[in-house]
């Protein structure tokens, strides 16, 4: 930052004429279609009334009408009174922008350089905009004539805003010295621009977005916060949020989205899960990466990733991120560990009962019209030994519902772990595969558990035991397993994850375990529901949308876990560091060296990373933030707000 940025912030604001418009602009809505709701209630045609004014209103937004026309018709509609008007104000008072709201103290220091030139009224106007630092002098907008009732009986007729081009006309007779910017949503803005009064046009669309006017606009704002930015001033927070960009990838949820672009953020989707050359290249200027299963964030993805401050899993596992890294680069990583837990468990539960009752086999005969009504071989599970591996989000769960059917509950884990309802733990892997009917799958990616279950598990295993693998492909030897199937030691299987499996929906499924009649075979959808999906696409963006706003990592699985309280009046430092000793001593020198006093400071670190938050008064040189940057070991450095 150059030196001398403060003075150049102090010259822009005193040349700077600052021209707001009011509705959709200021405020999230239409003065005069709110007034219609007031007004009208109870009104047997309001819906057509209201739905007359809003058509008035675009013709006259689009030009297609003279203002003055526009104006004296909607007015002509409205049997309005000072109550109404009353009501209007307090309803406007909650409708403020949302950029505005946050940067409320920006107005307290440039009141003298804010105006709010409106077509709308400076009765409810001027209140909604004074607790904002804008006192009346500065509100230019028509006025409302009243009767003795208090009966609104229309307008001033006299006052240039009431007539086409009215804002031209009043920004030329204020004779303002210096830049003038005009900040609005429509044509009527843009006016001012087109006759030479005004210097700039900034389209604001965080409310509304008028197509037609975007080719008219020096610049598109979708929030006050981007015009603040790209003219260089304060602002409450670091980094306009549309800036930040999104990348969702494999068909996530539309919550995902939603939820995303309610914050702020650009967001774009792709359907399928994009080659690592691909990536590399899509990876380019993006802050937020979301990938299910499919799609692989290694290193050479990495490097070319240089904005990508935070990536989510939408499922349980991360075994295609390369989590370390990704924490060096000063990249967090949220998972859904809980998200799908119960889909997992129906679908478990749900194959448990078809083996045992010997579905499978029974289902393709019939396809293939044999008649084969018999009991032999088919079980009940109630009473029947369910034997979990890997007693974790799913398999506690899974031992909760096999319970309610009516099973005998063991569990194997190399972790102790507290036993849920009446569930047994076994002391060894032997003892386990001898006592167990069923044997559910449900340990995690380690690299330990590569092979885990192979040979000498299937020998142990009861004659006429069920085997079942939802947790990872790599984890079963299947070329071992197939004997043991066929033979009928294991009476049937079912496997929803593959040591390999099929990269896009396309390519087709090779396995040896295709045509085995008591094989389930089921294409790795054990969380692949619609209430899983949907919850994932809602846990996930939470958690990334808290580790933006308030640097919270608490659910990271490569980062320090740190829950933060949330500040007022101050800034939020966020350091990424090597985990080397001293950095939170530099990082502390630097703050009293330059007189910036701390609020409070939060320090966690793991084997790879520190964490450092750090939140400090306002008041403070800013090149002190550079300096934070330059310490040696620093891996990202980001001011919150």
């Amino acid at each position: 930052m150059h030196p001398d940025s403060t003075m150049i912030y102090k010259q822009i604001r005193e040349t700077m004429n600052i021209i707001i418009d009011f509705d959709s602009t200021f405020t999230q809505v239409e003065a005069l279609e709110e007034l219609a709701e007031i007004s009208l209630k109870g009104h047997p045609q309001k819906q057509e009334i209201v739905r007359q004014i809003k058509e008035i209103t675009d013709k006259g937004m689009a030009g297609e009408i003279s203002y003055n026309e526009s104006l004296s018709r909607r007015m002509a509609l409205l049997p309005l009174t000072k109550t109404h008007i009353q009501t209007l104000i307090q309803r406007l008072k909650k409708k403020i922008s949302p950029s505005f709201a946050r940067n409320k103290s920006f107005f307290e220091k440039n009141k003298g350089k804010i105006y709010i030139v409106s077509l709308g009224f400076r009765e409810f106007i001027e209140p909604v905009v004074a607790p904002y630092f804008i006192d009346s002098g500065h509100v230019l907008a028509n006025t409302l004539c009243y009767d003795e009732a208090d009966n609104v009986t229309g307008f001033d007729n006299e006052n240039p805003l009431a007539h086409s081009k009215g804002k031209s006309r009043v920004l030329r007779n204020m004779n303002l010295e210096g830049e003038i910017i005009v900040i609005g949503d429509s044509y009527t803005d843009f006016e001012a621009k087109e006759s030479g009064v005004a210097h700039k046009f900034y389209a604001f669309t965080e409310n509304i977005l008028r197509s037609g006017i975007l080719d008219y606009a020096d610049h598109v704002l979708p929030n006050f916060d981007e015009f603040l930015y790209v003219n260089q001033l304060p602002m409450s927070i670091s980094y306009p949020k549309n800036r930040i960009k999104v990348l969702l990838l494999e068909n996530i949820h539309p919550r995902a989205v939603t939820l995303f672009q309610k914050e702020g953020y650009q967001v774009e989707t792709l359907s399928k899960a994009p080659s690592e050359e691909e990536l590399c290249s899509l990876i380019q200027n993006v802050s937020v990466l979301g990938i299910r299963s499919k799609t692989h964030l290694t290193e050479k993805v990495l490097q070319h990733a240089n904005r990508l401050m935070v990536a989510g899993a939408f499922c349980i596992g991360t075994n295609q991120i390369d989590l370390q890294k990704a924490a060096e680069k000063g990249v967090a990583v949220f998972n859904a560990p809980y998200s799908n837990t119960r889909s997992v468990v129906e679908l478990a539960m749900g194959e448990i009962i078809l083996l045992m009752r010997k579905i499978p086999q029974m289902n393709a005969q019939l396809h293939q019209g044999i008649w084969n009504k018999s009991a032999s071989g088919s079980h009940e599970v109630r009473g029947k030994k369910l034997g979990i591996i890997g007693y974790g989000n799913i398999g506690t769960q899974l031992s909760v519902v096999a319970e309610a059917f009516g099973m005998e509950v063991y569990y194997y884990d190399v972790v102790e772990k507290l036993a849920l309802g009446n569930a047994r733990k076994c002391n060894s892997l032997k003892e386990f595969l001898k006592i167990a009917d069923v044997v559910s799958l449900h340990v995690d990616g380690r690299k330990d558990n590569h092979l885990f279950f192979g040979e000498s598990e299937y020998k142990l295993m009861k004659k006429g035991a069920i085997l079942i693998n939802l947790c990872r492909g790599f984890v079963l030897d299947i070329e071992k397993l197939i004997p043991h199937l066929k033979s009928g030691k294991i009476a049937g299987a079912a496997i929803d994850v593959f040591p390999y499996e099929p990269f896009h929906n396309n390519e087709p499924f090779i396995s040896a375990l295709c045509g085995l009649p008591n094989v389930i075979l089921t294409p790795h959808i054990g969380g692949s529901t619609e209430e899983a999906q949907e919850n994932i696409a809602g846990y996930v963006p939470a958690k990334i949308i808290e580790y933006i706003n308030a640097g919270n990592t608490f659910g990271a699985v490569n980062f320090p876990s740190l829950q933060l309280p949330q500040q007022k009046n101050c800034h939020r430092l966020i350091h990424i560091h090597h985990n080397v000793p001293g950095i939170l001593a530099r990082i502390n020198q630097i703050l009293a060296g330059n007189g910036v006093n701390i609020e409070g400071q939060y320090l966690k670190t793991n084997e790879s990373i520190g964490y450092v938050i750090t939140d400090v008064d306002k008041e403070y040189s800013k090149s002190v933030l550079e300096e934070l940057k330059k310490i040696e070991h620093t891996i990202k450095f980001r001011v919150l707000y």
